[in-house]
């Protein structure tokens, strides 16, 4: 009976060319904004680490006088003091934790007639790599061991491996940065987080290709190595940002679950009343978030994108009631031919089944052509500015999702007129006929 309806579902879609053709496009148009703007929202408010984000949590501390807090709203500062990070690194209550700043690194490269350039730079200790999966080419993270000896070693992305040694093993070879030599002991292979969870408000890019070239912090900056983003909340004759009354580092710590986090809260507030004790702090802040709650707390999905995802789909449901309108304007058409076919034992439900195959046929006609419109609509996202345009593209999970958006909308639209299709009696129609 399927292949019956679907025949019957065709010939009237061709009979009816103009009504046909304004439905598709009126699904099509609806379709093509949603997918546009969901594809959006989904590279801004994905899990960068879906396999770990669990257990990855972000300590913050509140080193800030009474009288001068860090925010009018009175939030908690995102960043640490050098003396609060080393303390909560060398405590070891975490499985794995790590202390980071984002720098600018000058790569000067040691073949000749290629000039120096700028990178991204990532100034960190060794559990870096572990803690978040970063998955290696060639070779490895650094040890602990070269943290506290200041060895002048780098791990660096692949993308920088490829541009200065087209490729091959590096491992073993010097690097220049910022006028110093570092020796390569691993290469990443593709790792680009979106977004760049390590790196919010710490001066990085929250989207992009990822980050150039890794180096133990304390190496880093006994080379000169300044943080991109610095705090200042005190006076001091110290110059030095280890000792001076600043902020610029990022903590991230692994804990394995909601007692280890418990816990380690439970550590955070005991080290504040401790500090509060000791003169460094005045208030005994503390807070610790889970990855997904920090994203959502530094909300990486700006309100526009939120905006324009809202009104997108506001405008597929506009399509979805002037397609039912055209529905019904085509059922009223036909009512001497529904007449005609009741009175030759159709039944209500054969009717019904006949006007939702058409519904069928008019949303995967919508879906590919929605699909060229979203497409259409991605390809001008990635003319735009924005850090995240470029990665603006069609998975394979929004390209089925597509042609499940489209059948149910057109399903639900054929659902008034499949119904309305159904009780029409057949002895009016044959009397007007």
């Amino acid at each position: 009976m399927f292949g019956y309806y679907l025949d019957l579902a065709l010939r009237s879609l061709k009979r009816n060319k103009v009504l046909t053709t304004l439905m598709v496009l009126s699904l099509a148009l609806g379709i093509g904004a949603s997918i546009t703007t969901l594809t959006v929202f989904r590279l801004l408010s994905g899990d960068p680490l879906p396999q770990k984000s669990a257990q990855l949590f972000y300590p913050q501390l509140d080193p800030y006088p009474k009288d001068q807090p860090f925010s009018r709203s009175d939030k908690m500062p995102w960043l640490m003091t050098y003396a609060d990070a080393m303390n909560l690194m060398h405590a070891r209550k975490a499985t794995r934790q790590a202390a980071m700043a984002m720098t600018q690194a000058k790569v000067t490269p040691s073949t000749a007639g290629q000039k120096p350039f700028f990178s991204d730079g990532v100034m960190t200790t060794a559990d870096f790599f572990a803690m978040f999966d970063a998955p290696f080419r060639y070779g490895g993270g650094w040890s602990a061991a070269d943290d506290d000896n200041r060895m002048p070693v780098a791990v660096i992305a692949g993308f920088l491996n490829d541009k200065l040694f087209g490729g091959t093993d590096s491992v073993g070879r010097s690097i220049r940065i910022n006028e110093h030599d570092f020796r390569i002991v691993g290469v990443l292979d593709h790792w680009a987080p979106q977004p760049r969870f390590y790196g919010l408000r710490l001066g990085g890019h929250d989207y992009g290709t990822g980050d150039a070239v890794f180096m133990p912090l304390q190496t880093a900056r006994a080379d000169g190595m300044t943080p991109q983003v610095t705090l200042s909340f005190g006076s001091s004759d110290s110059t030095k940002l280890e000792t001076a009354p600043s902020i610029w580092l990022g903590v991230w710590v692994q804990l394995s679950g909601a007692a280890d986090a418990a816990a380690y809260r439970t550590f955070l507030g005991n080290y504040a009343a401790q500090q509060v004790t000791l003169g460094r702090f005045q208030r005994p802040r503390v807070s610790l978030s889970g990855l997904m709650q920090w994203l959502a707390d530094q909300r990486v999905v700006p309100d526009d994108v939120r905006l324009q995802t809202g009104l997108a789909f506001g405008f597929l449901l506009i399509c979805v009631v002037n397609t039912v309108g055209l529905l019904l304007a085509k059922c009223l058409r036909r009512s001497r031919e529904i007449g005609v076919r009741r009175a030759l034992g159709a039944s209500r439900g054969a009717i019904f089944a006949q006007f939702m195959v058409e519904a069928a046929i008019v949303g995967l006609a919508g879906g590919v052509l929605g699909l060229g419109f979203a497409e259409l609509g991605l390809l001008g996202i990635r003319h735009q500015p924005a850090e995240y345009a470029s990665l603006a593209h069609l998975d394979i999970g929004m390209f089925l999702f597509t042609f499940v958006v489209a059948v149910l909308a057109s399903l639900i639209a054929g659902l008034l007129p499949a119904w309305r299709a159904s009780l029409l009696a057949p002895a009016p129609q044959l009397k007007a006929a």
